[in-house]
């Protein structure tokens, strides 16, 4: 493989734009390893119902899934995509006071089932000798009204490079029957699955967002344990990894702390970009979730956090919901960053051009920060901490000054995950949107170049600018907090700038 798409595509507000069977089998051992790598060992998740499995799904008016790979991803990838729909009964859960304790420690029982019918978008190595064995499971994101995969685009590159297989599901009602955006964009028209292919998704039907968690339970579930069809279409997993960014980040919280319990399925979680609360166990409340919901204290599976400067105050607030990191939680807060970025409008290009509607337009000055790239680094940290034990570097916190994220005196933040953004700057980029702008663009934070003369003071010369961020980039991957092959290209891209002039 060689060239993947290293750009974000993260929160799908930004997404934005547009306008048979399996009964499976009982056998909860088996040879599930990746080729011989290692041995057998049981399966998790065996309480958890199998839903029906048809598909691949083909054709409908658009003649393509929802989502479908972008084209330069696709194009490069010697990978196969398919789509596929998992019916069965959900279940939804409760406390038995109603409320969501600080500490995440949320018994539950069930509360009603009901029939639902949905889609996984699965991308898998054509060749089976390529699979690592590890299943990333992303809960897509519907803040725009519609599925968005945010933390693919993000990863993709360091995904399918390293042989992972991916699904994308369709967990929540809003992606897959039109209740308008959570965050309105004005301009935009949003389709959810049935209304933007009633030919191909007419059939999908969900009972609302209680049952999410059981139906996300159910979609690794057709991973583990394969009938008649098979979406990994033979691939033998060992691990399966869910992730979820933003509203879905919130679900995650919500998922750790009261479904993973009682399903027990998954092996580790990327909660990315999460607010400081947990999302409601009902169809109510805030998409965001409220009050303040830390992650569970007697988890037996790794959980890494990845936190931009957005995410610790205004709507999402998650410095209220801090906690120290543990022997199975990890908590990365990265300094430069905001919730979207410059990096998703890349990666969602396709669509933005479908639909004839610029982002940038109306937002203004948008985040280029290293999100993308330590959020990569983040996924390979997790693979190799479920896979291999290996424990995942602790971060430094973002500093803080009363209600806000400290910052030096050019504006650039303090503390955090550390990268040449911010320690061999061209630009102050920050989390934080310029007043009066709206919800929507205020997640894009902001970006603001150096003037020549600030510049020059800054570097001498242009072998000074490149020995700066050379140091910067080697100093992340030494401290584990971003991969080689990014650390080469942002010393590359300095090699090439017009720095100081």
């Amino acid at each position: 493989m060689t060239r993947f798409r290293r750009t974000l595509g993260v929160c799908t507000v930004a997404l934005l734009v547009i306008g048979g069977c399996s009964s499976g089998d009982d056998d909860d051992s088996g040879d599930r390893g990746a080729g011989d790598q290692e041995p057998a060992a049981p399966v998790p998740g065996a309480d958890v119902s199998r839903p029906t499995v048809t598909g691949p799904v083909t054709g409908g008016a658009q003649d393509k899934p929802w989502l479908a790979m972008p084209a330069d991803v696709r194009d490069d990838a010697d990978y196969v995509e398919e789509e596929y729909f998992l019916a069965g009964d959900a279940t939804a859960y409760k406390t038995a006071d109603g409320s969501l304790g600080e500490d995440g420690r949320w018994d539950v029982s069930p509360a009603g089932t009901a029939a639902y019918k949905t889609r996984v978008l699965v991308r898998r190595p054509k060749d089976a000798d390529e699979f690592d064995g590890t299943v990333f499971v992303e809960w897509l994101n519907v803040t725009a009204g519609t599925d968005g995969d945010p933390d693919f685009g993000l990863t993709n590159a360091e995904l399918l490079s390293h042989g992972s297989a991916y699904v994308g599901v369709s967990a929540q009602k809003a992606g897959i029957e039109s209740g308008g955006a959570a965050l309105p964009i004005e301009g935009v028209t949003i389709q959810a699955l049935r209304q933007w292919d009633p030919e191909r998704y007419g059939s999908l039907t969900h009972p609302g967002d209680q049952y999410s968690y059981d139906i996300f339970s159910q979609a690794a579930q057709a991973v583990r344990r394969p009938g008649k069809v098979d979406i990994l279409g033979g691939l033998k997993p060992r691990h399966v990894i869910a992730m979820g960014e933003s509203q879905s980040g919130a679900r995650m919280v919500s998922y750790v702390n009261a479904a993973h319990p009682v399903a027990e399925i998954y092996d580790g979680f990327l909660i990315h970009s999460r607010g400081g609360g947990g999302s409601p166990l009902d169809a109510s409340g805030s998409i965001l979730g409220e009050g303040i919901a830390r992650i569970r204290d007697d988890l037996k599976v790794p959980v890494l956090q990845f936190e931009t400067e957005t995410d610790l105050f205004g709507p999402l607030g998650f410095a209220r919901a801090r906690q120290d990191d543990t022997d199975l939680l990890r908590t990365w807060e990265v300094a430069g960053t905001a919730h979207a970025d410059r990096g998703i409008l890349d990666y969602n290009r396709d669509l933005a051009e479908d639909s004839g509607f610029d982002m940038a337009e109306q937002c203004g000055s948008i985040n280029s920060g290293p999100q993308p790239q330590v959020v990569r680094a983040a996924v390979a940290a997790l693979r190799a901490w479920v896979v291999d034990g290996k424990t995942p570097p602790a971060a430094p916190r973002l500093e803080l000054s009363g209600e806000a994220i400290a910052r030096d005196e050019r504006g650039i933040a303090l503390g955090g995950i550390r990268t040449p953004v911010v320690d061999a700057p061209i630009s102050i980029e920050t989390g934080v949107a310029p007043p009066g702008r709206s919800v929507i663009c205020m997640l894009f934070g902001d970006s603001k170049p150096f003037d020549a003369a600030t510049l020059a003071k800054l570097y001498p010369t242009h072998d000074d600018y490149v020995s700066a961020v050379t140091s910067s980039a080697d100093a992340a991957v030494s401290a584990g907090f971003l991969l080689q092959a990014d650390a080469d290209a942002y010393v590359d891209a300095a090699k090439e700038a017009k720095v100081p002039s």
